[in-house]
């Protein structure tokens, strides 16, 4: 049993630890530019932009001009309307007017053993004539210099796959509050040298909402098909890049790749109730654990202060709050980094009490053997997808 000493140095480690790997990001981590219009027409290769869509009425009309406003000089989209019940289909043709660089087919039905967008996604891979393949959401916005901005990126790279975080636009105090904190995972947990040079495959990260695939690449990993049932397929083809000896490259979206990524509180909750379990390996111990562990590093400082000298002598109150300095801190990093609003750092412990209750629902879902739903969809049961398939 360790001491309430053990544990306040135990966590003064780990937060320095944190502030170590966001500051290194925050340096360190690529950021897209603008490429020059000459050095466009000079390189580009043609790519094949491929978005899968599913009820996206509302956004797939403002993501396909925003596009087709690009001077990328060579690039096809396809969009795959997934058994919408919505009129995402016929929006999708009024913002394009017939533009021939922009082809509008049904997806074929679900097969068993299948997640939605990894079975679109692969459909799209098979319709797309080019050998960069850009797998991007109906969500994403591109400002003109974007596309540009990324294959130049995946040239200077020689990435075999590139995936880059678009810049995330919360309006909500529930998006404010949750959304920034699937970057500030990314930037204070995994040093971007790691991701890059380490050759174990669980130093890898990816964005399922912008990944660029050589085709030689994508073929090699095994593509959608390999991960057909995972519900971070984006994790898990990054994984199997580095797992082939692959190069996996990551960039930020440096605002000119952006997402707002769902609308309200209710939305973000069942997005990452969607996603928390699966981010654990399934394992309900180890979302538990995770789950403990960030109240303790985040919340338990905050106690300690409140609590008084009464907990100790000597530290009170200069070490829980230097121990709620550093969280903050690194909160702020994580943001600064991400272009969000580094003033929303300060409600840090709200995040986190928000994230404990998404993993309380998340593994209550996997109590009751009930996955979550997503779409209008039934994701698999929550322990996890059906066995024997490669992932």
């Amino acid at each position: 049993m360790m001491t309430p000493a053990l544990l306040a140095v135990a966590a003064t480690i780990a937060l320095l630890y944190m502030l170590a790997t966001a500051l290194h990001n925050y340096i360190s981590f690529p950021r897209l530019a603008p490429a020059e219009e000459q050095h466009i027409a000079a390189v580009g290769p043609p790519v094949s932009v491929l978005i899968p869509a599913r009820n996206e009425a509302e956004r797939i009309g403002p993501t396909l001009r925003s596009l087709l406003a690009s001077p990328y000089p060579a690039f096809e989209i396809w969009v795959l309307d997934d058994a919408s019940g919505d009129e995402t289909a016929q929006l999708a043709r009024r913002a394009t007017a017939g533009d021939a660089r922009v082809q509008i087919v049904s997806g074929a039905p679900l097969p068993q053993g299948w997640l939605g967008k990894n079975w679109a996604c692969w459909q799209l891979a098979q319709l797309a004539r080019h050998d960069l393949l850009l797998f991007t959401d109906a969500d994403v916005h591109w400002t003109p210099e974007a596309l540009g901005a990324v294959i130049q990126q995946m040239n200077e790279t020689q990435a075999g796959l590139l995936t880059v975080w678009p810049t995330q636009h919360t309006v909500t105090w529930g998006e404010r509050l949750l959304v920034p904190m699937m970057t500030f995972a990314l930037l204070a947990y995994l040093p971007i040298r790691w991701a890059h040079d380490a050759g174990k495959p669980a130093a890898a990260a990816a964005n399922g909402q912008c990944l660029l695939f050589r085709r030689s690449a994508y073929k090699a990993s095994g593509g959608h098909r390999a991960v057909r049932a995972s519900v971070i397929e984006d994790i898990h083809l990054a994984q199997r890049i580095k797992q082939h000896g692959l190069r996996l490259r990551m960039a930020d979206g440096a605002g000119l790749v952006s997402c707002r990524m769902y609308h309200g509180l209710s939305d973000a909750f069942d997005g990452y109730t969607k996603n928390i379990l699966a981010g654990h390996g399934n394992s309900p111990w180890l979302l538990l654990l995770s789950t403990l562990f960030h109240i303790g590093l985040f919340i338990g400082p905050w106690l300690w202060l409140l609590a008084g000298a009464r907990l100790s002598s000597a530290a009170w109150p200069l070490w829980p709050l230097l121990l709620i300095a550093l969280g903050l801190l690194v909160r702020a990093l994580t943001a600064a980094a991400a272009r969000q609003r580094v003033q929303d750092s300060l409600l840090l412990p709200i995040s986190v009490l928000l994230l404990a209750a998404i993993a309380l629902r998340a593994l209550w879902a996997r109590l009751r053997r009930n996955g979550p739903q997503w779409k209008g969809r039934r994701i698999y049961p929550a322990e996890g997808p059906p066995h024997g398939l490669s992932r």
